[in-house]
């Protein structure tokens, strides 16, 4: 079931604008919009646990959450940080396989997940819309595979700091991270301390700047993009 620390709000969403909706017409998008109810997340707050039934599916407005699962070891790995534009809760499986917790005050709309399987059919192109998202968060699902996989700790840190500035889309070299040390050393297979280390050393030789815990500046990008792909070894 999903928490009760979710608030509803009015529905004063463009729903032109949602991913679910792009490429789709007037029509089709007022459907999509009649069977939505728009929500927000306090930080903290788990919108769903790992095992819950999967009554609904959801689309990041705006803020961010971070999916995770548990080990057997009680360790955390987690698997995404979503932000606006990102659908979760599409598995086929009856419950949900991974808890998700809000980073920011997060606004989601929720779509009843049997009404919205059902849009499929009454929908026209919807189907062909949600092909496209989901062939989308099966490509960030094989990027986190080779971030986990064979790169180095410099070029999976280079490698997220790129992937949060395309993400915001941000031109000025500017980067938010609302995200916790804890949170990318949980979700690069790293622990803080390497997280930390490796920040201090980008930072020392002048591939980004760290205004605050929060914002990375990229300061060289090319270098940066470099130790990402491997180019320049682990010695930066």
């Amino acid at each position: 079931m999903y928490t009760h620390s979710i608030s509803t709000t009015p529905a004063n969403v463009d729903f032109s604008g949602l991913i679910v909706c792009k490429g789709l017409g007037q029509q089709a998008t007022r459907h999509i919009a009649a069977i939505s109810i728009v929500q927000k997340l306090s930080p903290g707050k788990t919108l769903f646990s790992e095992g819950d039934e999967a009554e609904n599916v959801y689309e990041v407005v705006q803020g961010t959450l971070r999916l995770y699962k548990l080990l057997s070891d009680g360790r955390r790995q987690i698997t995404g940080f979503l932000s606006a534009g990102h659908l979760l809760g599409l598995a086929h499986e009856d419950c949900y396989l991974y808890t998700a917790e809000a980073i920011t005050e997060v606004t989601l709309c929720r779509y009843p997940r049997a009404r919205f399987v059902r849009m499929v059919d009454e929908v026209p192109g919807f189907a062909r819309r949600l092909l496209a998202v989901t062939s989308n968060e099966l490509c960030a699902a094989q990027d986190q595979m080779l971030l986990l996989g064979r790169k180095s700790a410099v070029e999976k840190l280079a490698s997220f700091i790129l992937m949060m500035a395309g993400r915001r889309g941000n031109d000025r070299g500017e980067v938010r991270i609302p995200m916790t040390r804890t949170d990318i050393a949980d979700y690069l297979g790293l622990t803080v301390e390497t997280i930390s280390r490796t920040l201090t050393k980008l930072k020392q030789d002048g591939v980004i700047a760290l205004p605050s815990v929060y914002r990375i500046e990229l300061r060289d990008r090319d270098k940066l993009e470099d130790l990402a792909a491997g180019e320049l070894g682990d010695d930066l």
